[in-house]
């Protein structure tokens, strides 16, 4: 998404029940890995489900920029997206002529880096207005290592100039917290470099890195280290072999909908192949810890990662206590997981949520923010989010400010589908970059969502 020139405000108020079999769109993590190795590759790469938000699309166009042949083929005949990626090669990656302007697209900014961070090329990155708030030196620091320089604005913030290393160096790198960005960019890397590039994770975080470079054929061993550590080791300079590659629903985009189904009354409704990588399903074991009606049915693997389908039907909820060490595996999750929380009996605690405040906004102050501005009380201690729950529909009301945070965004028009008056989000723009087509899905599912300003008591 890029900066587009007028805000785009969104309300919700109460609608019917939800119901309805539904399909959420593709992995968006997923998406990112199978463009970067299937452009790096040897051979054609079929992506079946792909994502086409404006995040994905932005990691298209710059592995295009970089040499990549992607295209779009016709829909197959379940309607599910078709892209075909014919690659360069690991080491094959061509000097962009352009800028790569990543949107808003964290993932897509931060894994491309180490992508190019070991290739004899130099490319400038920018992106949107919330992009360039965010720091990298969390990459930086990790892709010098093997030889790149940078050139960034003050924080280590976009625009920057990146120039590949010529003859890079293995590394061994300790990930200092839990991060699978920062992990899956020095593993991507490590892909041309020679040698072995180690990578020691402490806490495990999302794996859909290792399983995507085991699929294309790299060499990638797991093993424990001998304090406990997760230390995975990637040998370099591998031919990596296009293939099929279908993408699961995306467990991130599948929560709104999900939470939705469970807080609107006598709503039910069936999410059909949505990924169940156990490192991303915090959130169902979370909610189901809550009291949530939610079944897990059709479990089968595709391209290497879990799918399955979802069933969830209203429940009455209670609230929560959340261990730090599952905030990796729910991190994106946070924001809807706090209005379900809100409309739960008793107060939650999340913990581990430092996270949180370097994502597309500080999303622990913008949840705070808007739970307080519809009569919910909440408050942080540290990196700890408490949520008093009130065992009914919160007051709602207000206009929520988003900071151009598509995860906020979604999380409080959720909220506005079950509270007293409606809500509305100040701008909706950003839904696009994760989530195309969310408005309408929901709407279709019995949601009142409309573009329409709303007038407030």
């Amino acid at each position: 998404m890029i900066d587009l020139p007028s805000a785009h405000p969104l309300s919700a108020r109460r609608g019917s029940p939800l119901s309805g079999r539904i399909r959420v769109p593709g992995d968006k993590s997923v998406s990112h890995r199978a463009l970067m190795l299937g452009g790096l590759a040897v051979g054609r790469t079929t992506i079946t489900g792909l994502l086409e938000g404006e995040d994905v699309l932005a990691t298209a166009r710059a592995m295009a920029l970089m040499g990549a042949s992607i295209a779009r083929e016709d829909d197959d005949a379940s309607g599910a997206s078709v892209w075909t990626v014919d690659g360069v090669g690991v080491g094959g990656l061509a000097e962009p002529a352009e800028v790569l302007d990543m949107g808003n697209a964290g993932t897509g900014a931060r894994l491309l880096m180490g992508v190019v961070a070991t290739h004899p090329i130099t490319a400038l990155f920018t992106g949107d207005a919330s992009l360039r708030k965010r720091p990298m030196g969390r990459v930086i620091d990790p892709l010098s290592r093997f030889g790149a320089t940078f050139l960034a604005r003050a924080g280590n913030r976009l625009p920057l100039a990146l120039k590949g290393a010529a003859e890079p160096l293995p590394v061994t790198y300790r990930v200092p917290v839990p991060s699978a960005q920062v992990k899956s960019a020095v593993l991507l890397a490590g892909l041309n470099t020679p040698g072995e590039t180690t990578v020691i994770e402490p806490v495990a975080t999302r794996d859909h890195t290792e399983r995507m470079l085991i699929h294309f054929g790299a060499r990638l061993v797991r093993r424990q280290g001998d304090d406990g550590a997760d230390v995975l080791v990637l040998s370099g300079q591998p031919e990596l072999t296009g293939g099929p590659v279908r993408v699961p629903g995306d467990p991130s985009s599948a929560a709104f909908p999900l939470v939705a189904a469970l807080l609107v009354p006598e709503s039910d409704l069936l999410l059909e192949g949505v990924g169940l990588n156990p490192l991303r399903t915090g959130l169902f074991d979370t909610l189901r810890e809550m009291g949530a009606d939610l079944e897990v049915l059709n479990v089968r693997e595709e391209a290497g990662e879990p799918v399955g389908d979802l069933r969830a039907r209203a429940s009455a909820l209670k609230g929560v206590e959340v261990p730090a060490d599952r905030a990796p595996s729910m991190i994106d999750e946070y924001p809807i997981l706090a209005v379900a929380a809100a409309c739960a009996h008793g107060t939650s605690r999340f913990h581990g949520l430092a996270e949180l405040r370097v994502k597309e906004s500080d999303r622990l102050a913008a949840i705070v923010r808007g739970l307080e501005a519809c009569g919910v009380e909440a408050t942080t201690e540290g990196d700890t989010l408490i949520v008093k729950g009130q065992g009914e529909a919160p007051q709602g009301g207000a206009v929520v400010q988003v900071d151009l945070d598509h995860r906020i965004a979604m999380a409080f028009l959720v909220l506005g589908m079950v509270s007293v008056e409606p809500v509305r989000i100040d701008d909706g723009r950003a839904i696009e970059t994760s989530f195309p087509g969310f408005v309408d899905l929901m709407t279709g599912l019995g949601a009142h969502l409309t573009t329409e300003q709303e007038t407030f008591a």
